[in-house]
């Protein structure tokens, strides 16, 4: 139970969208709409609420920038979800997700409480998505770990990122089996279960996914 109003942000790259959020939001006497603040303002608001017609780069380098330090939940009102996103977002920490033409005031009120509260809230559908997407990553990892050493769910082991660091100096297969003393068999199959795991479509695709996320 919430004793006082949460605290929110609200983001959208499109000046109306965001004017419509804080619309939704501002009345509300749960709810205290603030300005951004700068990262380095460790008195973060409880939760932002962030518009997104889909999740490109710009949409997961804000992500990054509302979670990086702040004790802070994200709310996501979304117009288009893929599989491999909807993954991502909740890796990122997002905590709950609105289908944009379902953000109705009492959804968005609903969804920041939840998140306040350290709960989680996803359209039905999209629970069934994630958890058939889970499932999958599961079977591609226990595969993985066939080839020997811990393998994550999220994110990469070390032995992934060993190899990515050599695939980016360019070193093919052969090579990179001599450097880690690992069988091309071996080889290849941490790539496959890497890319199999995070989506990833080929070994280029990889390696600028490991250098974007501070892998390499």
């Amino acid at each position: 139970m919430l004793t006082k109003p949460v605290t929110v942000t609200v983001h959208a790259s499109d000046p109306l969208s965001r004017a419509g959020l804080i619309s939704h939001l501002r009345h509300q006497p749960t709810i205290d709409v603030v300005p951004d603040q700068d990262d380095g303002n460790r008195g973060a608001p409880a939760v932002a609420v962030m518009l997104a017609e889909r999740i490109d780069e710009p949409t997961t380098a804000e992500l990054r920038r509302l979670l990086r330090g702040r004790d802070q939940r994200v709310v996501l009102v979304a117009r288009e979800l893929r599989e491999p996103d909807l993954l991502a977002v909740v890796e990122y920490g997002v905590r709950a997700i609105i289908w944009r033409h379902q953000a109705t005031e009492q959804r968005l009120l609903s969804a920041v409480h939840s998140a306040a509260r350290g709960d989680g809230e996803l359209p039905p559908d999209l629970v069934s998505r994630l958890l058939n997407q889970v499932g999958r990553l599961q079977r591609a990892t226990s595969t993985g770990a066939a080839t020997g050493g811990a393998v994550p769910l999220f994110g990469m082991a070390p032995r992934e990122v060993d190899v990515l660091r050599l695939l980016a100096e360019g070193l093919d297969t052969r090579q990179i089996s001599e450097k880690l003393a690992y069988s091309e068999r071996t080889v290849k199959n941490i790539l496959h279960a890497l890319m199999t795991r995070l989506q990833l479509t080929n070994r280029a695709h990889a390696v600028a996914y490991a250098l974007r996320e501070g892998y390499i």
